[in-house]
């Protein structure tokens, strides 16, 4: 299965889109696309709005490869499991976010060669026609905390780290 994730912060419909004519294009059934709060209705593959936590971890784990937005949950989780990942980051000048943190993300990531990333959807539909020789990711190494992972994922999740004995808000 091909897993698709836009995040929580809203649509990312160029995403969605061209994963969805690729799909068609390609006859590719086997995509589930975690697509936010969209107009766009999908016609190749199967989508829904939002993915409770539970739910994104095990649809990860069971994908052969995960399309996202350049969302560090998304890129993290995708990591740990040891998924191969195209990411494609949101766009302040295309109104999909408001800056662009997310092309900082992306470039990070695939300056370390962990993740792929295409910046358009010439250069997803590219990755895409290129996952047979796509090599598969190596999972985060053990030297990497997984209290550092669940620090980050909570404070993703809930906007909240821990510090000492209390609580900070971001």
């Amino acid at each position: 299965m091909i897993f698709v994730t836009v995040g929580t912060q809203g649509q990312f419909d160029r995403l969605i889109r061209t994963v969805d004519k690729w799909a068609g294009t390609h006859g590719i059934a086997d995509v589930f696309a975690q697509t936010g709060p969209t107009d766009y209705h999908s016609e190749n593959i199967r989508t829904a709005p939002f993915v409770d936590p539970t739910d994104f971890r095990k649809c990860v784990e069971t994908a052969s490869v995960v399309i996202s937005h350049a969302g560090m949950g998304s890129i993290i989780t995708a990591l740990e499991l040891g998924k191969r990942i195209i990411v494609m980051p949101r766009r302040a000048n295309l109104g999909e976010h408001r800056n662009d943190h997310q092309l900082a993300t992306a470039k990070r990531f695939s300056e370390q060669g962990r993740i792929l990333v295409a910046f358009t959807e010439q250069e997803l539909v590219d990755k895409l026609d290129q996952l047979q020789v796509f090599d598969p990711t190596k999972r985060l190494n053990a030297q990497v905390s997984p209290r550092l992972i669940f620090t980050i994922r909570t404070f993703i999740e809930t906007g909240r780290i821990r510090s000492g004995n209390k609580d900070i808000s971001l």
